[in-house]
């Protein structure tokens, strides 16, 4: 199967660099629709079997860009959501260090395994998305599936597909609006791009 994952398109909260988990439904801001509209422009001549996307309205309207030209339905799929932030959401990243000291060392510095304040882990959403994503491999042998999600979404099947350990998200970068493709054949996994943006850098 090969898999292209699609990080959802930019909204405030993005702009505003504060904590955007599952329990916050943050619409794309005018740049972000630019860059879903990219996303399907770029994806327009490619021949793809299945969309699958986050139920959370920045994912499901970045998917439906791409859905459109392709004459399919967007399957939406709940363990595709942004990790569970709890007492963190909508709060400035740059105000965690102080509001939450002791969760913000074992987050910078330990294995990925902390969960967030009433929320989940990096390890929680690599279980959830992962079961997800085997279920979709089961259906779609040889196809093309994309699924647009979160950042923490993608760098969790990222890891896990490659079989890296969880605590490296920190030295990875996911823009928004990029593309990551994977090629899985049967348990084995290869990394065609991460990241990439090339499409919608000029919009």
């Amino acid at each position: 199967m090969r898999l292209i994952l699609v990080r959802h398109g930019q909204t405030q909260w993005n702009v505003e660099r504060r904590f955007q988990g599952s329990s916050s439904d943050i619409e794309l801001n005018e740049q972000g629709r630019r860059q879903a509209w990219a996303a399907g422009e770029a994806m327009k001549a490619e021949k793809i079997d299945a969309i699958y996307s986050s139920p959370l309205s920045r994912a499901r309207d970045t998917a439906q860009q791409i859905a459109q030209h392709h004459d399919l339905q967007v399957t939406l799929e709940t363990d595709f959501t942004e990790i569970d932030g709890g007492d963190l959401e909508g709060s400035p990243f740059g105000q965690l260090p102080e509001e939450h000291p002791a969760f913000w060392k074992q987050w910078r510095e330990g294995t990925g395994s902390i969960s967030c304040p009433g929320g989940e882990s990096l390890d929680d959403v690599m279980e959830r998305a992962w079961a997800a994503l085997r279920r979709i491999r089961d259906r779609h042998h040889g196809d093309t599936v994309v699924v647009v999600c979160h950042t923490f979404t993608v760098i969790a099947l990222f890891l896990r597909a490659l079989d890296l350990a969880p605590g490296l998200f920190r030295r990875l970068r996911l823009e928004v609006g990029s593309f990551t493709e994977i090629d899985l054949n049967g348990d084995q996994a290869r990394l065609v791009k991460f990241n990439d943006t090339c499409h919608w850098k000029e919009v």
